[in-house]
């Protein structure tokens, strides 16, 4: 095997893990789940089946990624935050097969910080950050930085994490020199406008 899994998790059959990735103590990953290369799934998660997890992920301990979840590349899932996948569930009137569940999109290098919530359906954009205890309701744009409950935007981070300041069209990150344009409420890496 060309990854780790600790002997006390299990692994379902029909499930992809890729190279390098590292499942520690205590895990469950069901099957049809998918797992990119070079990721770090912490003690005690679950991986739901057919979830699919992209290249270079964090999940740390107690982190449930259900049904209908996908995680790109670079997504980091803090400590006991947690994911939903139906949005009315009662337990006389089970809601358990795919067609049931609400999908949600964590895009590229999103961050959640510790016991957040994620209401399903919504879609967190590419580098935003969701401080830690927020409940998301709504879709998150790229590179907002979201807190309280419900989550709302209170400002913008950079794609390295660092909280930008308060600026009003144009900004270049403090801590790693990159370049950003406000548009239209919209952020946008200046390298990816040209």
């Amino acid at each position: 095997m060309k990854y780790f899994v600790h002997e006390s998790s299990y692994i379902d059959d029909n499930v992809e893990i890729g190279e390098d990735t590292k499942i520690w103590h205590f895990c469950h990953i069901q099957s049809g789940a998918k797992i990119g290369r070079g990721c770090s799934i912490g003690q005690n998660v679950n991986v739901g089946n057919n979830v699919v997890i992209g290249n270079f992920v964090k999940i740390q301990n107690n982190v449930s990624v259900y049904e209908g979840v996908t995680l790109e590349d670079y997504v980091f899932c803090g400590p006991s935050m947690v994911f939903t996948n139906i949005i009315d569930p009662r337990c006389k009137y089970p809601q358990r097969s795919a067609e049931f569940y609400h999908k949600t999109l964590v895009k590229e290098g999103a961050s959640i910080g510790a016991n957040a919530t994620i209401i399903c359906g919504n879609t967190i954009g590419r580098h935003a950050f969701i401080g830690a205890g927020a409940v998301v309701t709504k879709d998150v744009p790229d590179y907002a930085l979201m807190v309280g409950v419900p989550a709302r935007q209170i400002g913008w981070a950079c794609e390295c994490g660092e909280i930008l300041p308060k600026f009003d069209k144009e900004i270049k990150c403090p801590r790693c020199g990159l370049e950003y344009l406000l548009e239209n409420g919209v952020l946008l890496a200046k390298d990816a406008k040209e």
